[in-house]
Parts: structure tokens; sequence; C-alpha cells
């Protein structure tokens, strides 16, 4: 697979057209089945973060005060990513907020997001549910830190997507996993896996 950027947020709330801003954001850089780098940073945005946010996720009112403005931040973010492709867990919720925040500092989004929760449901189905941290036990992968982190989900959604790739690459003998074939197989039925990648394969 090409490098991709698995993008991971710690919010105020879960939709920021609610008002609801970015606390924290990490970036893991992947590539030839490992982590090549990292981005990570507290943001403070001038938000308010109740108690349950803060319980939920150990960012607290003072480090996000302490923190690099959400502007500065986000256009760090935008460089590190560059070109390279997107992905997240549950990435409906990431690429609201990584849209929201880029449109503050003058920016859009061009790459598409592909989502490894969607791509967990159709790859593997027998997983009791397909959260980020049912999925690290289901599949044995290494727990990179405390759970609602930036950097540590972002390194574990990696994991999970290197372990979806090469479980398409077993099952399908591929000789690679393309971000293209990803996103088509996470807008495929859940059933229809074998005849997406056929699809592609033959495209």
């Amino acid at each position: 697979m090409e490098t991709i950027a698995v993008v991971d947020f710690e919010t105020s709330g879960l939709s920021p057209n609610q008002g609801d801003r970015a606390t924290e954001i990490a970036i893991a850089l992947v590539r030839n089945g490992r982590i090549i780098d990292r981005y990570q940073s507290l943001m403070n945005a001038g938000v308010y973060i109740s108690p349950f946010i803060e319980e939920y996720t150990g960012i607290t009112n003072e480090m996000v005060r302490n923190a690099p403005k959400a502007e500065k931040v986000m256009r760090e973010a935008a460089s590190f990513v560059g070109s390279h492709p997107l992905v997240a867990h549950n990435a409906s919720f990431d690429r609201n907020f990584w849209d929201s925040e880029l449109v503050r500092v003058g920016k859009r989004r061009r790459q598409q997001f592909v989502c490894s929760m969607l791509l967990a449901r159709r790859v593997f189905p027998k997983a009791t549910n397909h959260k980020l941290g049912t999925l690290v036990d289901y599949l044995r992968l290494p727990v990179a830190g405390r759970f609602h982190r930036a950097m540590a989900d972002a390194e574990m959604a990696a994991s999970l997507m290197m372990s979806i790739e090469k479980e398409l690459i077993r099952r399908f003998k591929l000789s690679t996993v393309s971000h293209g074939l990803c996103f088509a197989i996470q807008n495929s039925p859940k059933a229809g896996l074998s005849h997406c990648v056929a699809r592609y394969r033959s495209d």
C-alpha cells in the first residue's frame, strides 16, 4: 500500500456543527507494513471541556489551556499529511473535525477518507463488534497506550489497517492493497467483499 496517513482526533464533543472543537490530534504515517512517522499535539481551541469528556479522554481544561492554538496545530497537521490518502477509525467523525478545523485555517481537504471500521466489518465480520478496542483484542494487536488519547488510537488504527491489508492479500492473493481498493470495499455491501475485489481487480 502507498503511504497512508492515519488520523485520530480527541474533541470537546460529538459534532463541529454543534460548536464542538478538536482538543488533540495525532497522525501516524504508514508504509510497507510499519509506521514511518508520527505527529501529535494537544490543541487550544478556546472551548470548555466538560467533566465527562475530561474523564473519557484524560484531557483536561488545564492541559488544553497551555497547548498551542488550534490554528497553528492544524497548519502543521495539514503540512505533515500533505497529499497522502487519509484513514481513520469511524472516519465520519474524524473527517468532520478534519474538514471543520481545516476550513478555519483557509484550507480544504482533497483526499478521500477510508474508514477502518467499515473495512473491518467486511473483512472481519465475525468480530463481536467493530469498535477499535474490540478489534485490537480480536486480532491480538499491540495496545499502544490509553484508548481515547489520539496517538494511541492512531497507532492502533494503523495496526488494524496493516492487519486488514495482510488479510486481503492472503485471502485474495493480491500483490498489494491500494487506498482506492479500500475505498471501494468500504462502499460495497457487507456480503459483497469477494465481488468487490474481483471487480476492482478487473478494472
